[in-house]
């Protein structure tokens, strides 16, 4: 069995993806998810000018506009994103944010600080933080499939 990785990670600041892709609320959702694509990422911010509005995932753009039958080239990211979205602080203490997630079931915040967003911190970033040797936090280092699984 190996050994148990030393916790470091305090902070978000430790664990977080710094720098922040975003978009306009008037982009539509084939512009978001080419800009994920190129990015190979899985989420935007939704942005007016430097305030974060929202939070757009690739699942919100799969799960509320293409299951439903949206058009992607007519419907705004406004339209589908998640409004005002729970964010949190570079200085704030990973166990405060694990509780977060999992109080409000979600995977992924935005990092703001003095009202501008910073960075994202994910389960997987958490994971790999608290638990190096962890599935998860090997599955959020692994390269996404080129086939478009990941």
């Amino acid at each position: 069995m190996a050994p148990m990785a030393e916790h470091t990670a305090e902070y978000v600041r430790d664990v977080m993806t710094p720098g922040v892709t975003a978009v306009r609320p008037d982009s539509s959702l084939v512009e978001a998810a080419q800009l994920m694509r190129t990015q190979n990422i899985g989420d935007v911010v939704v942005a007016d000018g430097q305030e974060v509005m929202g939070l757009l995932t690739d699942r919100d753009i799969a799960v509320r506009a293409v299951a439903e039958g949206l058009d992607p080239m007519g419907v705004g990211v406004r339209a589908i994103c998640t409004h005002d979205p729970l964010t949190v602080s570079p200085d704030d203490p990973v166990a405060d944010v694990v509780a977060l997630m999992r109080e409000h079931a979600v995977r992924r915040l935005p990092v703001v600080e003095n009202g501008l967003p910073v960075g994202m911190v994910s389960l997987g970033d958490l994971a790999e933080a608290r638990d190096p040797s962890s599935a998860l936090a090997d599955i959020s280092r692994a390269e996404p499939d080129a086939r478009g699984g990941g």
